[in-house]
């Protein structure tokens, strides 16, 4: 059975108004075993090693190439593009502006 991943372009996190690590390609594993609650340490966990793993490249190529290398079978999502709307700081305070 061959090694499923992901290849993708992380979006932005709500925490932060740049767009750093945006740029670079993530291969993300997938999982291969179930999650197990511990039940007296209350932790969750798996023997699935490969779930901490994620590998960054420059370009989607890169990554995309480093699969079939490897042999894995993988997903590329395509990124999505952002999609900037210019605006004026006066139209915060527009008389036409509906809250």
């Amino acid at each position: 059975m061959a090694t499923k991943v992901r290849i993708f372009q992380p979006a932005k996190t709500a925490m932060q108004s740049g767009r750093a690590n945006t740029k670079r390609w993530v291969l993300e594993f997938e999982p291969t075993e179930k999650k197990v609650h511990d039940d007296l340490m209350g932790w969750v966990g798996s023997g699935d090693m490969n779930g901490q793993l994620r590998l960054f490249f420059a370009t989607r190529k890169d990554a995309e190439s480093y699969a079939k290398r490897k042999g894995f079978t993988y997903t590329a999502q395509d990124a999505n593009p952002r999609v900037i709307k210019p605006k004026s700081y006066s139209d915060n305070f527009a008389f036409h502006k509906i809250s």
